[in-house]
């Protein structure tokens, strides 16, 4: 008995380890995408990293601590509504995201290129996102918001949440830095 209850807790522990990694290198991908090749070009990859883009250019407030600042009511909701397992995933997504993304604001970016910028990019912070998501993690933002929302309405689906929550913010960035050719590369 003692010996598959040592199992059991290795598998639950190699699980716990295996879905906490995906989440944590997912997010530093995200930030190397984020602010080597986005932020330098002020683009935004949406949720809340774009609002912290606004404040990052605006008022010279660090993107990574806008973003955990904004996350908070999040939190709070997602504790209650989604339960500590998504709650803690969250957590420690966001976390590592705001975390990798002021460490590496401090190293120069690789290109003031606007279309390179978009590619990688895009490329690096999709890729982050998927081994987040394959952790059943998040990085907080709009997906937590959406995922928020859709506890209270199921009806609702998460993809279009975002992508309303994300066009409204891609927007906030065209007024913002009153270029619309920022938001087209968004």
């Amino acid at each position: 008995m003692s010996n598959f209850l040592n199992k059991k807790n290795k598998f639950i522990l190699k699980r716990i380890f295996k879905t906490y990694s995906l989440v944590i290198l997912g997010s530093c991908i995200m930030a190397v995408g984020i602010a080597f090749f986005l932020l330098p070009n002020q683009l935004s990859s949406g949720g809340f990293s774009g609002i912290a883009t606004i404040a990052y250019y605006l008022f010279n407030i660090p993107m990574g601590r806008t973003i955990l600042i904004l996350n908070i009511p999040t939190f709070i909701f997602a504790y209650f509504r989604l339960g500590k397992d998504s709650f803690f995933k969250s957590l420690v997504g966001t976390f590592s995201l705001s975390l990798f993304i002021d460490l590496f604001d401090k190293v120069p970016e690789f290109t003031h290129d606007r279309v390179l910028g978009c590619i990688f990019g895009g490329l690096l912070v999709g890729i982050g996102t998927s081994l987040v998501l394959r952790g059943k993690g998040s990085t907080g933002g709009s997906d937590l918001v959406a995922n928020v929302i859709r506890s209270y309405k199921p009806y609702f689906k998460t993809g279009t949440l975002i992508i309303i929550i994300d066009i409204i913010i891609v927007s906030l960035n065209v007024v913002a830095f009153k270029q619309l050719e920022i938001g087209l590369y968004s």
